[in-house]
């Protein structure tokens, strides 16, 4: 009995549900049906038209593929029309449209229909209409001469392209479509090579050499003049060509001399937080005699550095004069006008990224001066909070090269052996300059 009214109440339910999907007061359904087609008969077609539209007046025919050009007559007794077979064609006064090999894959694994619907009987019928891909050809470029494809390795590309063309990938077809547009005709360019090559010979002679190219490209690095052909290290960059001598004579050593302790004389520094002046102050005063004109280049590469630090303030002498309090004028002065650039039609002062490589150049030369020619960069790095391949990169271009000291040059410095394992920026006889590389533009 529990069974038999289950199965009452599951039929309840379910007269419920068929019976509230059509409700009693909507108006007169509509009907549904599939047109028959017979044999020969033409139905309507869908039609698709990438990138240009024909004007709306345009005639178009069908015909089938097997039957050529002739076309397909709506009630003639032929088999049935297979609508992989039908070509559509139609041509306006400047182009003609046909139906294209991407027809057939785009209708793969898929059916189209047109609804039609009749008010009168409330009736909608879907009417089967295979879609086509027209192409276009426009009507003057089809009498132009075709190249001739009588080297059998033209007609091979050509067969390929055809293979490709009709049976290859989306992607194949691009590529193909891409190396024609690319392709040079070779008997077209016979009868202007000759002139071509005048003009390239003609434009090509203003050009300098190789070694008038390397001249001016080392005439414009933004280092000290140098002397390429000296004899020594010491013979490469001339004191006086990286700091004016009225300059380095201005600067007064008494104050130092005066001072009792070495945190006092690194108070006296413009810039009192570098280890690598702190040591060479160091070694300066710990010698039997003071040398004058090193305390004086260590006390300019001190005002170097505080200068780069106080680049904001460069446009503002008297904040600027405040930032590097002790330092002569004369001094001040020499570092805005080397170091300094101002914009167009503006005379206000500004340290660019090229006049700060620059400084920092000037600066490197009075270091390698300091050390004999042979300077730990690691530990100018750390002062200047750069790193050190920053730091190598513009030693190399004062044609230092980065390398671990021997046995003899240790012992000519006066360096324990400790040090062969740090790598030092060394300047190099006879002077060689890194090659100016060229930057790749990239590709779209």
């Amino acid at each position: 009995m529990a069974s038999s009214s289950q199965s009452a109440a599951s039929s309840s339910k379910k007269r419920k549900r068929d019976t509230a999907t059509v409700p009693s007061n909507e108006g007169p359904s509509v009907s549904i049906r599939m047109a028959s087609q017979n044999s020969g008969q033409i139905g309507p077609v869908l039609a698709s038209f990438p990138g240009i539209q024909p004007p709306r007046k345009t005639p178009f025919n069908a015909f089938l593929r097997n039957r050529g050009r002739a076309p397909i007559v709506e009630g003639e007794e032929e088999d049935e029309v297979d609508a992989g077979d039908m070509v559509i064609t139609g041509e306006s006064e400047t182009v003609e449209f046909t139906t294209s090999m991407e027809s057939r894959e785009a209708s793969q694994g898929c059916k189209y229909l047109i609804g039609i619907h009749d008010p009168h009987t409330n009736t909608t019928t879907l009417v089967p209409a295979p879609l086509h891909i027209l192409t276009r050809q426009v009507k003057s470029l089809q009498n132009l001469t075709q190249i001739d494809t009588s080297n059998p390795s033209e007609e091979r590309i050509k067969l390929r392209n055809t293979l490709g063309e009709t049976f290859g990938t989306k992607k194949a077809k691009a590529a193909i479509r891409a190396q024609e547009r690319n392709r040079v005709d070779v008997d077209a360019m016979k009868g202007v090579a000759g002139h071509l090559q005048g003009r390239i010979e003609e434009n090509t002679e203003s050009l300098p050499s190789k070694e008038e190219a390397k001249a001016i490209a080392d005439s414009s690095r933004l280092i000290p003049p140098y002397d390429q052909g000296a004899g020594s290290p010491h013979l490469v960059y001339a004191l006086e060509d990286i700091v004016p001598k009225a300059e380095l004579d201005s600067i007064s050593i008494s104050p130092f001399k005066a001072a009792k302790t070495e945190q006092e004389r690194r108070n006296l520094l413009p810039f009192s937080r570098s280890n690598w002046i702190s040591h060479h102050l160091g070694l300066v005063f710990s010698a039997p005699k003071v040398n004058k004109k090193d305390l004086q280049i260590l006390v300019y590469i001190s005002t170097m550095i505080a200068f780069k630090q106080a680049s904001r303030t460069i446009k503002d002498k008297t904040a600027l004069q405040e930032r590097l309090k002790g330092v002569p004028g004369v001094v001040v002065d020499g570092l805005v006008s080397r170091f300094t650039e101002s914009a167009r039609e503006s005379n206000v002062a500004q340290m660019t990224s090229a006049m700060e490589t620059k400084l920092l150049t000037y600066m490197f030369a009075l270091c390698l001066r300091i050390d004999d020619y042979a300077t730990d960069t690691s530990v100018l790095a750390k002062d200047l909070q750069m790193s050190t391949p920053q730091v190598n990169t513009l030693f190399k271009s004062l044609g230092c090269k980065i390398v671990s000291l021997g046995e003899r040059e240790l012992k000519r410095l006066g360096l324990p052996d400790s040090e062969s394992s740090t790598k030092r920026a060394v300047l190099k006889i006879p002077l060689e300059f890194p090659a100016v590389r060229m930057k790749r533009t990239k590709r779209s």
